[in-house]
């Protein structure tokens, strides 16, 4: 890929979590063509490889490392790793996450008839699986937090470092059918305000980005049909954003160059931008 302009990054480790996914792997090779070395972490170790591959094929330095971002140990282990093979990291990008049909009702609107057919095989509010509620916000979240937990040791010792955790615009609009999910992204722009401040005095800046919507493989059966035509759900987004069209993830480079560099964003922290073609300023009106 080519980024839209150049920080330097040279000589400094990026770990990015969830960095075999479409949007995470735009990130991570983006870092590299700046100088970092990149650690593409990621659950799924052939996408961090494919990841990392491409970044070195370009001339670029990077490793795939296996990693869980709900495990500690795993955590520990991926990070141990990159030590000893990269160096101490000084930018991470919290990169996991997603959503679960488990903490997603049916329908956008409860229809109190609904609670009234016992043998109902679809699923209302009042049917959401707590397991499958839990498992969605300990991914964003927690996936979130540990990673922080494992990797920025060494940036608080050294008083230096950059965390971007992504977020989405969920956290501004909770959008129907997905409560976990929208509730999950909400605590992670929380979890960067609040990191923001308490990593202040060790020299640790923390802000976030939050996507719009564009077409990953974990959204693409939702939001197209297998003609490549736009779903009833894509309709609806596309007239709630402005500019009229899902983002690229090329759309997402300017914004994370700019967070991650010392240079251009040395005095912002605690911040979260949204990268979104307009959706959160549109009230639909």
């Amino acid at each position: 890929m080519s980024v839209p302009f150049k920080v330097d990054l040279n000589g400094k480790v990026a770990v990015v979590t969830g960095g075999g996914g479409v949007l995470c792997g735009a990130m991570a090779r983006a870092l590299a063509e700046c100088g970092a070395a990149v650690a593409v972490a990621d659950l799924k170790i052939e996408s961090a490889r494919r990841v990392a591959d491409e970044i070195t094929a370009a001339g670029g330095k990077a490793m795939a490392v296996a990693c869980n971002a709900l495990e500690r140990e795993s955590l520990e282990a991926a990070n141990a790793e990159i030590e000893k093979t990269l160096g101490p990291v000084a930018i991470l990008i919290n990169g996991a996450g997603g959503n679960h049909p488990k903490g997603t009702t049916a329908m956008e609107y409860l229809n109190p008839d609904d609670l009234l057919n016992e043998n109902r095989d679809f699923v209302t509010f009042y049917d959401l699986d707590p397991k499958g509620v839990e498992f969605v916000f300990n991914l964003n979240f927690l996936g979130t937090l540990l990673p922080t937990q494992a990797f920025t040791r060494k940036m608080a010792l050294g008083r230096s470092g950059v965390i971007i955790n992504v977020s989405s615009m969920n956290a501004f609009r909770p959008l129907t059918k997905i409560p976990a999910y929208s509730a999950a992204k909400a605590a992670v722009s929380n979890f960067t305000q609040w990191m923001a401040v308490h990593m202040a005095k060790a020299g640790i800046r923390v802000n976030a980005i939050a996507p719009g919507f564009f077409l990953t493989d974990q959204n693409r059966a939702l939001l197209t049909n297998p003609d490549g035509s736009m779903t009833p759900r894509s309709e609806k987004i596309l007239a709630h954003t402005p500019m009229g069209h899902f983002g690229e993830p090329a759309d997402l480079i300017g914004a994370l160059l700019w967070l991650v560099s010392d240079q251009a964003a040395g005095f912002v922290t605690g911040v979260v931008v949204p990268v979104d073609g307009g959706f959160s300023a549109y009230s639909g009106v």
